[in-house]
């Protein structure tokens, strides 16, 4: 008998909440409960299961993904938190790598760090890039600054020494004694959160884990509570960045590590179905009521990366944020969705974002006191939602509220500004996409788009227009897509550790030690939430030549991995860097960073795809919509998806609909259901 599993996504606007059964599957979207999001989980939970026929002891898995860490870390609501660092680097997180993220701004304004200055305390040691100690830890001064950290009343401790990612003692006894003047407080160091070089980097991820761990573990505890109140004892797992499951001890030591959680989800979902039709380069798109999110597949693998940011102040520029140094699906995250708030800038120019109306009060349709105009209101006007039936007809809009706010807030007639708002997202989404694209040396020409998101179907047509993307995949289950992505999810974990090793003078014993010990430590978070499961394990080092400032990831086989040697890795490193910028450096000389081990439990196959007989689909009445391509009102076909068959195929323009989401069909596309319910919409003039 397969699993009852849940799967639940808190989002900045919606909580999405997937049941999978043996006989299929559920799914509700309810709206975010701020001040207790717990709460939605456990409605969403209990209203699939009356639709399901279920009831909650039954349960035998709950796999959860969350905003909550990025959204404390954004509004800055985090637990009192101080920095326990090294003498003289007080200021590493205000300094930052003292690199300008917008070259020519004169009035450039560097973010504030998480932490004031006065909660950032040094204490004399030192050790060097080895490990090894040149000054001892004065552990008469940590217990004078224990005690001022015990009267200020902080109740979470961030400790990050210089080089400790080389040598952790220093830290594991600063937190010895911490622990002693302030037995309630939570302390992270930042050895065991990020145990890499680049001190600005390591600092912060480390502040921001202790930041939101309080919270988090408050949080946790409460949803289990719930659970249990409804008659749910099932295990609690997370989905972390990387988008891996980790069992809940995990999750309250490392709660950084949950900050993309649900983007990571989507991911998944998006990867596994390209495996399922064998589409090799996917763009994956998730849109919500908050932001949109953009990743690139290959070959059935979302793309990772070892850093990323949260919170970018500046436009969404890259380098305006806060890094957060913990493994991580690379994705673009745009201020863009259907509660995003349009505006008139200094430029008397229609803007989108980065303000959100979320849920609470909502876009101006929602009728919960939203006055200002949001994405959702344009896509109401423009006619890709129908009033009556938003979200499965549990909740109506009011397209005369959408109406006045457009008008009102944009100065224009409603046609045109709701015109002009949609435009302008998809245009902004459709540039991050390309240059996330080009900063990857991709084409997305060749690409297939898989959209999903409540928001995505609406939009990802004309965002495949402007991309000259041919094909576009909107799956089953689009408009909860993150909440199944977390049932496809493995349980996996990645570790990573700095030493610096040149080939030159390679020492072979040393790195299968450092591969041993991280594949060990990876494979012990996972054992601990998969007991006996098989697993695979992918090692990578990250390589460089010396004197530059960044490395560039070197997977090794099984063979490899086993037993390294300096010409080998030299090639793999040529082979892969000339992939990369089309060339090596001559006389260049290389050495590794780090090195990382990723250990995964291993998903079920994707299943197949039957083959289907075309038929063409009957579509019983239209509604107008706006074509953005032509700017003219079209009469859409309106079809229910549950009433097409697989093989179905019908014209554009149309819009298929279904509880969670739309799906807009333009007049240059055509659409056909594959065998496994995915909707197709293969476009022809693509202008």
């Amino acid at each position: 008998m397969t699993a009852i599993r849940i799967g639940a996504d808190i989002g900045g606007t919606f909580t999405d909440v997937v049941i999978e059964t043996p006989e299929r599957r559920h799914s509700t979207k309810v709206l975010t409960d701020y001040t207790a999001p717990e709460a939605a989980i456990i409605r969403g939970i209990e209203a699939v299961l009356a639709e399901a026929g279920i009831t909650a002891p039954t349960i035998e898995t709950v796999i959860h993904g969350t905003t909550l860490a990025t959204n404390a870390l954004i509004e800055r609501r985090g637990a009192k938190t101080a920095l326990l660092t090294t003498e003289g680097f007080r200021d590493v997180i205000e300094m930052r790598t003292e690199s300008r993220f917008e070259q020519y701004d004169l009035n450039l304004a560097l973010p504030e760090p998480l932490l004031p200055r006065q909660c950032r305390f040094t204490v004399p040691e030192r050790l060097d890039r080895d490990g090894k100690v040149l000054i001892p830890l004065d552990e008469s001064a940590l217990d004078a600054v224990a005690t001022r950290m015990a009267k200020a009343g902080f109740t979470s401790i961030a400790v990050g020494f210089l080089h400790s990612y080389a040598n952790p003692a220093h830290e594991r006894r600063a937190r010895d004694i911490l622990a002693r003047h302030l037995p309630h407080a939570m302390i992270s160091i930042s050895s065991e959160v990020s145990p890499q070089m680049r001190e600005y980097e390591r600092f912060n991820t480390t502040i921001a884990n202790a930041y939101v761990q309080p919270q988090m573990d408050s949080y946790l505890g409460r949803l289990e509570s719930g659970l249990a109140a409804i008659g749910c004892t099932a295990p609690v797992y997370l989905v972390h960045s990387g988008g891996g499951i980790v069992d809940l001890d995990t999750a309250r030591r490392f709660p950084v590590r949950l900050v993309e959680s649900g983007p990571a989800g989507g991911a998944v979902f998006a990867a596994d179905l390209a495996r399922a039709h064998g589409v090799e380069r996917v763009l994956s798109f998730d849109m919500g009521g908050t932001t949109a999110k953009i990743c690139l597949i290959r070959k059935g693998r979302p793309q990772t990366a070892r850093v990323f940011e949260v919170a970018r102040s500046y436009r969404f520029k890259k380098g305006s944020g806060m890094p957060i140094s913990i493994p991580v699906i690379d994705m673009v995250e745009i201020g863009a969705g259907g509660g995003s708030l349009a505006h008139i800038d200094a430029l008397d120019r229609i803007a989108v974002g980065p303000e959100s109306a979320g849920s609470e009060p909502g876009p101006a349709a929602y009728g919960r006191g939203g006055e200002k105009p949001a994405v959702t209101d344009a896509d109401l006007v423009l006619g890709r939602l129908d009033p009556q039936n938003f979200a499965g007809g549990k909740m109506a809009l009011d397209v005369n509220a959408a109406r006045q706010a457009l008008e009102t807030h944009l100065e224009m007639d409603a046609d045109t500004a709701a015109l002009g708002v949609s435009e302008m997202v998809d245009e902004t989404m459709s540039n991050a996409a390309r240059v996330h694209a080009v900063e990857n040396g991709e084409d997305l020409s060749d690409y297939t788009m898989i959209a999903f998101g409540g928001a995505a179907p609406l939009h990802a047509a004309r965002l495949c227009q402007k991309l000259g993307i041919a094909r576009l995949l909107v799956p089953q289950g689009a408009g909860v897509g993150s909440a199944i992505g977390f049932l496809k999810a493995p349980y996996a974990y990645e570790s990573t550790r700095t030493r610096l090793i040149p080939l030159e003078n390679f020492d072979a014993p040393a790195a299968r030690a450092l591969i041993e010990e991280t594949r060990a430590e990876a494979a012990a978070f996972v054992e601990a939430s998969a007991p006996g499961a098989p697993v695979t394990t992918d090692i990578r080092l990250f390589m460089r030549y010396r004197g530059q400032g960044w490395e560039i990831p070197v997977p090794l086989d099984a063979a490899t991995a086993a037993n390294p040697d300096a010409a080998t890795l030299t090639d793999l490193f040529e082979t892969a860097y000339a992939q990369l910028f089309g060339r090596t450096v001559a006389g260049g000389r290389i050495e590794i960073a780090s090195w990382s081990a990723a250990v995964s439990t291993i998903p079920p196959a994707p299943g197949e795809v039957p083959e289907t007989t075309p038929s063409d689909a009957r579509a019983p009445a239209t509604r107008p919509l706006f074509d953005p391509a032509t700017e003219t009102r079209v009469e859409a076909a309106l079809l229910a998806r549950a009433d097409l068959a697989p093989g179905a195929t019908h014209p554009g323009p149309a819009l298929v609909t279904e509880d969670e989401t739309t799906t807009v069909v333009p007049p240059a596309a055509r659409l056909s259901v594959l065998g496994d319910g995915t909707l197709a919409i293969d476009f022809g003039d693509r202008t």
